[in-house]
């Protein structure tokens, strides 16, 4: 069997972490008979948190940095009352507060947290404090603390209620937003913001880039798959991950110097990224500036 380069979109479960589904992906290539390539992951999601997690196969690795620095869509649920230390239902209570804030006043601070904000980052989190993560710290009971830091959150939007005497005992909203960006740290701040405390009971992550969770399958699917010898029906080619920009054609010759890292000069393309294929097939992430163009990222394939 051919070696493979590509996209398997994982509909990650609740309780799995990021490193645990790359393993599964891995496991599911050895039951499908495939031959062992580099497979890694376009970017963190937490055990708590379930949807689309891509992980990248072979050549596609080289892109798993894009996907890092991609916008994001979330689905999450906020409970009002309690905060915890790692600001989601697995951390222990740390503020609690009887205040329940009103449909109202949650529509009217909505829009205070959509374009550029500034937040920072949970204690709980894979940020380095040090050379340590900031997580381990945080485990190890140490006092530090992590710098503000600048997101955009493209759009913001309430989803759903549920009520809670008076007031709102849980609310879910659906965010875009931008790469670095924190879910629980906006949920906590929404949440002190309407004068109350709040932590992350429920997080779904619907898209990372141009991945939708119509692209993802089950674990349950990739293990079938795996052992049926079946995975090529949930490949997706690595230029998909490139669906963003556009395609730039070369001739055999174009290609040949750019797989030996040679600049290409005189190109007719305006200045941008561009996916540069011959015959379709990928050869190289480049960049073209005043009608050159250069390798950023080149595909063995």
């Amino acid at each position: 069997m051919t070696p493979v380069h590509g996209w398997i979109i994982l509909d990650k479960p609740l309780g799995l972490g990021s490193t645990q589904a790359v393993s599964a992906v891995k496991r599911a290539l050895r039951d499908g008979g495939c031959p062992k390539v580099k497979v890694g992951h376009g970017g963190t999601l937490d055990p708590l948190a379930t949807g689309v997690l891509p992980i990248a196969l072979g050549e596609a690795t080289k892109l798993a940095g894009r996907m890092l620095d991609s916008d994001k869509i979330y689905e999450f649920t906020v409970r009002f009352g309690t905060q915890t230390d790692t600001l989601d239902r697995e951390g222990a209570v740390v503020a609690t507060s009887d205040v329940r804030p009103t449909r109202a006043a949650i529509a009217a601070a909505v829009p205070r947290f959509t374009g550029p904000i500034t937040q920072v980052p949970p204690a709980y989190s894979a940020l380095k404090v040090a050379g340590e993560r900031a997580y381990d710290l945080a485990r190890k009971g140490a006092e530090f603390a992590l710098a503000t830091r600048a997101v955009t959150i493209h759009a913001l939007s309430v989803t759903g209620f549920s009520a809670g005497g008076e007031g709102v005992a849980d609310v879910t909203l659906s965010a875009h937003v931008s790469k670095g960006t924190y879910i629980r740290s906006l949920a906590r701040d929404i949440a002190l913001a309407l004068g109350t405390v709040g932590h992350v009971t429920m997080l779904r992550r619907t898209r990372a880039g141009p991945f939708t969770l119509g692209h993802a399958i089950s674990l349950d699917k990739l293990t079938e798959l795996g052992k049926a010898r079946d995975l090529e029906q949930s490949l997706l080619p690595l230029r998909v991950g490139l669906d963003d920009i556009p395609a730039l054609s070369l001739d055999p010759d174009q290609a040949g110097l750019l797989r030996q890292g040679r600049k290409l000069v005189g190109i007719a393309a305006h200045d941008g990224l561009y996916l540069a294929v011959a015959h379709d097939v990928p050869v190289a992430l480049v960049e073209v500036s005043d009608r050159q163009v250069r390798v950023v990222r080149g595909f063995n394939l």
